[in-house]
């Protein structure tokens, strides 16, 4: 075998054995790395030497040379094998014929005949089939041009992800077949002219010129068109278009054609910077067919740091976040539209804040848009319009020789003001509020106790109140005092033959704080809490500033863990609570009344995850008066392996509402035996069936309320999704859409949005194509 290198101020570098002295113009210097380097720079590449090879070689060494039998050329990231190689060292044309391999970063072309500039990469190859690494798509051609090092055009050709089996006739299930499609591996995309998508040998997608990706790299272009039918507003055909801008923002187009509707135009621009971030989202439908009148909306958020730092390590920082939408019905009309906007309560606040050490100040404004709803009227919140704060905090100081004292002072003026339509006429109400809130903290513990007793002063003065028809102006300050205490003890124990600590942990809470009369002040902004442990263990029963209760109470609990010494995980925890009352609690909401039971509900939960496969939990309220529980949670969920998942949930609170939610992922093979082992990067096994699935029944009404269920189907190369998806929207309507999506394995997805719709409803849900690391080109290195 003859072997040459060809390098730069060298006539031949090396004979035989192939080992060129690399020139010293390279300028290359070795040095330790981790990896393989996979990029040079273009001057260095152009310097370096060409080796090529064969059983039997002709020609000049200066000239043209010709290697016959087993021949090969390689050059830094490109190797060509073929019969017969014919190379010019002067221009760097290579000519090669019978069985030719051109390997260029992994990305390998086969076929009868190429040329090819090796310094320019510009050339040809006949009748040819490549792969490319970074995707793993294949595809043929009638022929294939080199436009440079990084662009090549497919003529006469097909693409595809789909794998080629050896020594078989490739028909993948699905190609685009066109009449030119450019590969460009600098902006990894493709390019396809008169081009076809094909689905198991069906025109599915046609277009004089389309785009598509080559890896998961950003680009502009049209992005798969969806469609669905909803029985709210018929078929839904949305063509969406993609900017990409700039590195840093970008923005989308979205036109939807309803077919019971008309047209709705929807937008998103979205924007990043080293200070500031945000995104804005609108939407315009002229004239609804339905409605007969335009709809709108639109969602504006933004972040900035306006100044990083004043000196002293001040900061100042702005954030705004509205919200609009045109009509009430917008919420019922498009429950899937942008999410800030799918709710009856839409939140609008711009915020304006300050911070330097130990103080903080913000100045903000808060407004809801309500959308009512005749059947379920609500009461919309307070804005306030605007409000002021002003906060000091140190933590670990010393006060009477006694260091760990944590202090926390806090002051707030705000405006409050509320509009509410009844019997036709508008009727304002408000009022200002100062609020002045201080906090002293000390903590004392060691390991198996603590002690922590806290003060608060709590005081509030109304101005110009309107909200019981008349002007009031009215102060009050509560003073309250809470203690919070626990012991933690432990020891060993086994079960099963297996190591645990198990823990017992007594809790004890006492709050005092005196009543003050609450009956003539205003409610802007407080309500009643959740019935849980963090209220049980709270001086204020109330939620905001406008309520204090007066609780002079105690609070008893009692839990306990059981640890794995092994692993350190929690397998069980068990827990009770119950709140005495040593008076009469008398502060009220408007219209409450006083509680005059001492014993609160009892609280028990519990939590048990013997094997990480599976975990249960529970939450009683349980009234010990009755002897009957008051609401109830009760929860279990089973993930024996990847893609496999149930969740159960029962919830019941009595009087009001009782349900199941059900959801799962899980493969059908599974179903009937033993399911096949996983694939790296993919999910169980080739040609799989899956089913997904999320339900909530009442049992009351003896109907479901929201409802997803469907199908996935994994055939390696592509996936294929059907959905049915229903939504209750009000006591009497809800909305069913249907949902077909084709996900072709990079390239794209085409039909209905039904993989968000699953991983928005279904628990645990797992894609079924796991992130590949980006392959290296020397895996395919010969």
């Amino acid at each position: 075998m003859a072997l040459l290198a060809f390098g730069v101020g060298s006539r031949v570098a090396s004979a035989q054995t192939g080992l060129g002295a690399v020139p010293e113009a390279a300028g290359i210097r070795l040095k330790s790395g981790a990896t393989l380097l996979q990029e040079l720079a273009p001057a260095l590449r152009q310097q370096l030497p060409v080796f090529v090879s064969g059983d039997s070689v002709e020609g000049e060494i200066d000239a043209t040379s010709v290697f016959e039998g087993n021949a090969e050329l390689r050059r830094h990231d490109t190797v060509i094998r073929a019969d017969r190689v014919e190379y010019d060292k002067r221009t760097g044309d290579t000519k090669a014929t019978g069985q030719v391999l051109l390997n260029r970063n992994g990305d390998r072309v086969t076929g009868p005949e190429m040329e090819i500039n090796v310094n320019t990469y510009r050339g040809h190859f006949e009748q040819p089939e490549y792969s490319l690494l970074k995707n793993e798509a294949k595809g043929d051609a009638r022929r294939i041009d080199f436009l440079d090092e990084d662009r090549m055009v497919v003529q006469g050709g097909r693409y595809s992800t789909c794998p080629r089996q050896p020594g078989t006739a490739w028909m993948p299930a699905w190609l685009v077949r066109s009449s030119s499609i450019e590969l460009d591996r600098a902006e990894d995309v493709g390019i396809a002219k008169a081009g076809v998508v094909e689905f198991k040998g069906v025109p599915i997608l046609a277009a004089p010129i389309f785009s598509f990706p080559l890896s998961d790299k950003r680009k502009t272009g049209a992005l798969p068109p969806s469609l669905s039918i909803s029985t709210q507003s018929g078929v839904e055909l949305t063509t969406p278009y993609y900017f990409n801008l700039a590195p840093n923002y970008d923005a989308t187009i979205t036109p939807t054609l309803l077919s019971k509707r008309g047209v709705d135009l929807g937008g998103e621009f979205r924007y990043l910077q080293p200070t500031y971030n945000g995104q804005l989202r609108a939407s315009f439908m002229p004239s609804d067919r339905l409605r007969e009148e335009n709809r709108w909306a639109y969602s504006f958020q933004h972040q900035q740091n306006l100044v990083e730092s004043l000196g002293g390590g001040s900061a100042l920082g702005l954030r705004l976040n509205l919200n609009k939408v045109g009509d009430d019905n917008h919420w019922r009309d498009f429950p899937r539209s942008i999410t800030s906007l799918s709710s009856r309560l839409l939140n609008n606040e711009a915020m304006l804040g300050w911070s330097r050490g130990p103080w903080s100040t913000s100045v903000g404004m808060y407004r809801f848009q309500t959308l009512q709803d005749i059947d379920a009227p609500i009461t919309p919140p307070f804005d306030r319009v605007p409000t002021l704060g002003i906060s000091y905090e140190q933590i670990n100081q010393t006060l009477l020789g006694s260091p760990g004292w944590d202090l926390s002072l806090h002051t707030n003026a705000t405006r409050f003001q509320r509009s509410v339509f009844s019997g036709g006429v508008r009727q304002e109400s408000g009022g200002e509020r100062a609020l002045f809130v201080a906090n002293l903290v000390r903590r004392w513990q060691a390991p198996g106790w603590y002690v922590q007793p806290r003060v608060r002063l709590h005081s509030a003065r109304y101005i110009n109140d309107t909200t019981t028809g008349t002007s009031v102006t009215a102060s009050r300050t509560v003073p309250s005092l809470s203690l919070d205490s626990g012991l933690v003890f432990e020891r060993s124990a086994s079960f099963f033959g297996v190591d645990y600590l198990q823990t017992l942990e007594p809790r004890a809470f006492a709050t005092w704080t005196p009543f003050r009369d609450h009956s003539k002040l205003p409610n802007y902004d407080s309500g009643a809490r959740d019935f849980n442990l963090a209220s049980m263990f709270a001086e204020n029963a109330f939620s905001g500033n406008d309520r204090i209760s007066d609780t002079r109470a105690v609070t008893l609990g009692l839990s306990s863990r059981l640890l794995n010494t092994g692993s350190g995980a929690e397998v069980v925890r068990l827990g009770v609570a119950q709140r005495a009352l040593l008076k009469d609690q008398s502060v009220t909401l408007p219209d409450g009344k006083a509680v005059t039971e001492r014993l609160s509900d009892s609280l028990f939960a519990a939590r048990v995850q013997w094997d990480p496969l599976w975990s249960v939990d529970s939450n009683v309220q349980f009234n010990t008066k009755s002897r009957q529980s008051v609401r109830t949670t009760l929860g279990a969920r089973y993930t024996p392996g990847a893609f496999k998942a149930i969740s159960a949930a029962y919830r019941i609170q009595r009087g009001v509402s009782e349900q199941i939610d059900i959801g799962w992922q899980w493969p059908l093979s599974g179903l009937w035996g033993s399911s096949p082992d996983p694939i790296p990067g993919r999910a169980l096994g080739p040609e799989q069936w899956y089913s997904v699935g999320r339900i909530n029944y009442s049992l009351p009404d003896r109907k479901m309320i929201d409802f997803v269920a469907g199908f996935e189907y994994d055939a390696g190369c592509w996936l294929g999704r059907v959905v049915l998806e229903r939504l209750q929207l009000s006591t009497t309507t809800n909305d069913q859409r249907i949902l077909f999506q084709l996900e072709f394995n990079g390239f794209s997805r085409i039909g209905a949005s039904a993989l968000k719709s699953i991983q928005a409803n279904i628990p645990r849900y797992r894609y079924l194509r796991d992130e590949i690391v980006q392959p290296n080109r020397f895996e395919q290195y010969d």
